[in-house]
C-alpha cells in the first residue's frame, strides 16, 4: 500500500513538473518579442478575397492566429512573379499595400503599420501587432529609384532584390547558381546605385533568392548589415535558396542576419523522395511524371504530416547557423503562406509558441531564444535605420 502511495506521489510530481514546464514556455513566449521576418499572406489570401480578420480554415495566417501565436511583429511580403509582371509591377506592389492597409483599417484595435523599430515598440506597449512591409522582388521598383523611395515611404523596410528570375540590374540564384561563381552575372552599376540608395533610406537589403555572385557584390557595396530573410544552411540541405559556409562566413563578417525558412524542401533533402514514396504506396499507381508538389497536394492530411520535415530538422538548421555565424545573427523568416509544407507541429502562425518551447528544450537560454525569435531582426532593422 505504501508503495502505491509513493508511485502516486511520483506520478503527481512528474505531472506538476510537466505542467510547470508548459506554463514556463508559454510565459517566456509571451514575455519575449516575437518577429516573423517573412509571410506571403497578402498574395496568397488577402488578394484572393479572404478576410484575415477572421480565423480561416485555409492557409497559415490570419489575425486571430497571429494573436494566438503571440506574434508581435509580422513582416508582410509584397510579391510578384517576375515573368507575369514584366510591366505594371510597381502598381501591383501598391495594390498589395492598399489591400493590407484596408485589412489594418478594419482591425485598427489589433494591428497597425510600423515604419521603424520605435514604432514597433510603441505598438507593442499598446498590445497591437506591428505590420512591417517587405518587398519581395526588385522588379517591383521597375528600375526606378523614385519608385523605391515611394515604396519606402509607404512602409517598405526591406527589398528582396530578386525572386526567381534575373533582372537587368540583379541576378537570381535559381538562374545563376547553375554556373560557377566566376562565370555568374552579379550586380550591375544600376544595382549598386540602388543598394547605396537603400542604405541612405535605411531600407534593408534582402539577399534571399539572390545569386552567389550578387551576394558578394552587394557585400562590397553595402555600408549596412544585410538581411537574408528566409533561407537555410546549404551544408545540411543543398539548395540554391540556402547559404553555403562561405556565404555564412561573409554574412558573419558583415554582421548581417539570416532568417530560417520553414519550408520542408529547404530543410530536408529527403522531403521529395518521401512524398513520392507515400503517394505511390497510398494510391498504388506509381508515376514518375507527376511532380512532388502535385503529389503532396493530393495526399490525405495524415500522409502530408508524414512527408513534412520534422521539427527537429528545423532546429538542426538553427543550431548549424548559430554555430557558424553566432547567436546574434539568426532569426525567423517562416515563409508562411508562401510554402506548401511546414515542419511538423508548426502548421500555422498560431503554433510559434512550440518553436520557443523547442528552442528552450534544445538548451537555448531565454535570452538567446529571445534573440532568435525577434531581437536579432530588430537589431539589424535598427542598424539600417541609423
Amino acid at each position: 500500500m505504501k508503495k502505491i502511495h509513493i508511485l502516486n506521489f511520483l506520478a503527481f510530481c512528474t505531472f506538476m513538473h510537466m505542467a510547470k514546464a508548459q506554463e514556463d514556455y508559454k510565459k517566456i513566449h509571451k514575455d519575449i518579442l516575437i518577429v516573423d521576418g517573412h509571410n506571403d499572406v497578402i498574395i496568397s489570401s488577402i488578394l484572393d478575397g479572404h478576410d484575415i480578420s477572421n480565423r480561416l480554415s485555409t492557409g497559415h495566417t490570419d489575425i486571430p492566429r497571429l494573436i494566438e501565436g503571440g506574434v508581435d511583429v509580422q513582416v508582410f511580403a509584397v510579391w510578384s512573379d517576375d515573368k507575369k509582371w514584366k510591366t505594371g509591377a510597381f502598381k501591383h506592389a501598391n495594390d498589395q499595400i492598399d489591400a493590407l492597409e484596408k485589412v489594418i483599417k478594419e482591425n485598427k484595435d489589433k494591428i497597425a503599420i510600423a515604419k521603424s523599430v520605435d514604432d514597433i515598440y510603441k505598438l507593442q506597449r499598446k498590445g497591437k501587432i506591428a505590420a512591417v512591409i517587405g518587398i519581395e522582388g526588385g522588379n517591383m521598383i521597375e528600375e526606378s529609384i523614385p519608385n523605391l523611395v515611394k515604396l519606402h515611404k509607404r512602409g517598405a523596410k526591406y527589398l528582396t532584390l530578386t525572386w526567381n528570375y534575373n533582372l537587368s540590374w540583379a541576378t537570381a540564384a535559381s538562374i545563376e547558381d547553375k554556373k560557377p561563381v566566376d562565370e555568374q552575372k552579379g550586380l550591375s552599376a544600376k544595382g549598386k546605385e540602388i543598394i547605396r540608395k537603400m542604405n541612405e533610406l535605411g531600407m534593408m537589403v534582402d539577399l534571399s533568392h539572390g545569386s552567389k555572385k550578387m551576394f558578394y557584390d552587394v557585400l562590397e557595396v553595402s555600408s549596412k548589415p544585410i538581411l537574408v530573410s528566409h533561407s537555410n544552411a546549404a551544408t545540411l540541405t543543398p539548395h540554391t535558396r540556402n547559404l553555403d559556409d562561405a556565404q555564412l562566413a561573409a554574412l558573419k563578417k558583415n554582421k548581417g542576419v539570416v532568417g530560417v525558412n520553414f519550408y520542408s524542401g529547404f530543410l530536408d533533402t529527403a522531403f521529395e523522395s518521401r512524398i513520392h514514396q507515400l503517394y505511390d504506396n497510398h494510391f498504388d499507381i506509381p508515376t514518375e511524371k507527376m511532380s512532388a508538389s502535385r503529389k503532396y497536394h493530393k495526399l490525405p492530411k495524415e500522409l502530408k504530416f508524414e512527408a513534412d520535415a520534422k521539427l527537429e530538422t528545423l532546429l538542426d538548421h538553427i543550431d548549424y547557423l548559430v554555430n557558424k555565424v553566432g547567436i546574434d545573427y539568426v532569426a525567423i523568416g517562416s515563409d508562411y503562406d508562401g510554402i506548401e509544407s511546414t515542419p511538423q507541429y508548426l502548421e500555422d502562425v498560431s503554433k510559434l509558441p512550440l518553436l520557443t518551447k523547442a528552442l528552450l528544450d534544445r538548451g537555448y537560454k531565454k535570452e538567446d531564444t529571445a534573440k532568435i525569435m525577434g531581437l536579432n531582426f530588430l537589431r539589424i532593422m535598427k542598424e539600417n535605420e541609423e
